[in-house]
């Protein structure tokens, strides 16, 4: 039986609600929402990049939905929603929004034509745990600041993360930026539309996600989707679990190999199964690398690559 409501964290739901040009009023309600942008400066208008605009970076291919938005200053923004905790993210989407800045400026440009990027990033984990990281709130923002007396300038780049485990779910939302943390945790299990969620833009936003509106071939492709995010989700269990064993078994030979292995056997069964066949050279880089980081990291990248080349980068 299928729900009323497809997940919206899924990239296919977030694409189809935000990344579509029918539902340019939502991606502007959700950045207006999360940048808390006052009458002035609120975006009045959003252009999808187009697949010629994206900077060609390897790295975008993870981000979900890339835009370009226009708002009284001209700025751009990078969007993505990102369900798992992967190796140096927090570097990647540094680097991501750092490109989409650097490549505004073709050939005979001027420094001063460049506009502004934010990153805006929805992570569905504690990118900065309280337990390790405290103060740090659902909705953060970044920029730099000057060490000594604390002045912020140089804003050319800022970031924004909305870390929905953070979102307190003992009470009803009681601020915009809440109500958006509400609307991504708990629509795949809404059973009618909840009276927090019944105006516009939520309303909305749960129309775009509910399921009786999809053709069967979306159905599928959410299906497709979510089978992909489990396949992930396994491939970073077990990298974790083996780098868990690593590290009590620190100091151990034995030990340190039997995790080497074990990783080495996941990522050739992977490649395996995707019908990836090692060369030569790449067999032996795989077979001589004994660095535990490196060895879970093509994992997860097997997952999507489309050569044994670009898994193993």
């Amino acid at each position: 039986m299928r729900p009323l409501f497809a997940d919206p964290r899924t990239d296919f739901v977030f694409k189809k609600i935000f990344g579509a040009e029918e539902h340019k009023p939502l991606l502007m309600a959700l950045l207006n929402g999360l940048l808390e942008l006052d009458e002035a400066h609120r975006v009045v208008e959003v252009e999808l990049l187009s697949a010629e605009q994206r900077p060609k970076v390897q790295e975008l291919k993870y981000s979900i939905v890339d835009v370009k938005c226009t708002d009284a200053r001209g700025t751009h923004y990078v969007v993505e929603m990102q369900v798992l905790n992967v190796e140096g993210f927090e570097k990647r989407v540094v680097y991501n929004v750092a490109k989409a800045y650097t490549g505004q400026l073709d050939a005979g440009q001027r420094y001063p034509d460049l506009d502004d990027v934010i990153g805006v990033t929805i992570c569905d984990f504690e990118l900065w745990p309280q337990r390790e990281v405290p103060g740090v709130p659902m909705l953060s923002r970044w920029r730099m600041q000057e060490q000594h007396g604390g002045a912020r300038g140089l804003g050319q780049l800022q970031f924004v993360f909305l870390e929905l485990p953070k979102y307190d779910a003992s009470r009803p939302p009681r601020t915009v930026v809440e109500t958006w943390a509400y609307f991504f945790r708990e629509t795949r299990n809404l059973q009618m539309v909840p009276e927090v969620l019944a105006e516009r833009p939520f309303k909305d936003a749960l129309e775009a996600a509910r399921v009786a509106r999809f053709t069967d071939e979306e159905w599928e492709a959410y299906i497709r989707a979510g089978m992909a995010l489990q396949d992930e989700r396994g491939a970073l269990s077990l990298a974790r679990k083996e780098g868990l064993r690593e590290g009590k078994r620190e100091g151990l030979r034995e030990g340190k190999q039997e995790g080497l292995n074990a990783l080495r056997e996941a990522l050739s069964e992977m490649l395996r199964q995707r019908g990836l066949v090692p060369g030569p050279q790449e067999q032996a880089r795989l077979e001589d690398c004994e660095d535990l980081g490196t060895l879970q990291r093509w994992l997860v990248q097997a997952l999507t690559a489309t050569s044994v080349t670009e898994a193993l980068r």
